[in-house]
């Protein structure tokens, strides 16, 4: 269903403070939408590719957001749901609406799907990673990005994580926020627990005194890993390094201390591996 946002000449109506393109409006505030688009039970995809990952993972849309110029491209998704408004207005009207210019052209706002149990992602799991804390969401979509690309099972993020379901956390991750099982903890000792007793070692990804080379632990082959990412400054906390069975480290030459987090999981993620 196409409904044209832009105001006919001379008319008083403003799109801006139009209710049906709330779910849009400030959209360029990550704080707000952090706190506001959980609490919607919505989130926002961008771009068309990563409107057609969400589509296709079943997630429903509640309306589309674009310039003309994207509607033939999207066509076949928007046919799929006739009944869902797709807001079409010029570039400069959409950037007035939602605060940024809008460059990938295509916006969906999305029902969240519900949430998923921590035994449900453990289910089958040999390799999970826990995101301690992470804020960064470009971080964030990177270690999505990588954990669905190199055999990770489920993600498991903090409660005081970023939102993978935020659009720069889902862009970045290439929509694979949609295919690699998350849940957001709740309290840290119950998750540990949780993790024991369904077979996992855990392993912080740290710089400690007892952190021993990662290809050293990937020799042992666990059956049941869950890998510990921390924050990009403080590191895993030291709660996590302590409840963790093995820290591990990854050589580094030439003086350098660390890796970015979201680099240091894909080597981790690649050598500590399921075989």
């Amino acid at each position: 269903m196409i409904v044209d946002l832009t105001p006919e000449d001379g008319a008083s109506y403003d799109p801006a403070s139009d209710p049906r393109v709330a779910d849009y409006l400030a959209m360029s505030d990550a704080a707000l939408r952090q706190v506001a688009d959980p609490a919607n039970g919505r989130y926002i995809a961008e771009s068309s590719k990563v409107v057609r990952r969400a589509v296709a993972a079943g997630h429903a849309p509640r309306s589309f957001f674009l310039a003309p110029k994207w509607l033939e491209g999207l066509s076949d998704v928007l046919e799929k749901f006739p009944d869902v408004p797709a807001y079409v207005g010029e570039p400069a009207l959409l950037e007035r609406i939602a605060g940024f210019h809008l460059h990938r052209g295509a916006l969906a706002a999305m029902d969240r799907p519900e949430p998923r149990s921590l035994d449900d992602v453990l289910a089958g799991a040999r390799r999970v990673a826990i995101v301690e804390d992470v804020s960064d969401h470009t971080n964030l979509g990177a270690i999505f990005r990588s954990a669905a690309a190199l055999g990770i099972d489920a993600v498991l993020v903090t409660a005081r994580c970023a939102d993978p379901l935020y659009r720069r956390s889902i862009r970045v991750s290439m929509g694979t926020v949609f295919q690699v099982p998350w849940v957001r903890l709740g309290d840290w000792d119950d998750a540990v627990a949780h993790l024991r007793s369904a077979g996992f070692t855990l392993a912080a990804l740290e710089v400690t005194d007892e952190a021993r080379p990662v290809d050293d632990v990937a020799a042992e082959n666990h059956e049941r890993l869950a890998i510990i990412l921390g924050t990009e400054g403080a590191g895993v906390s030291a709660a996590a390094i302590a409840d963790s069975d093995v820290q591990v480290v990854i050589p580094m030459a030439a003086g350098v201390d660390s890796l970015n987090v979201a680099a240091a999981s894909a080597v981790a993620f690649w050598e500590l591996r399921a075989r």
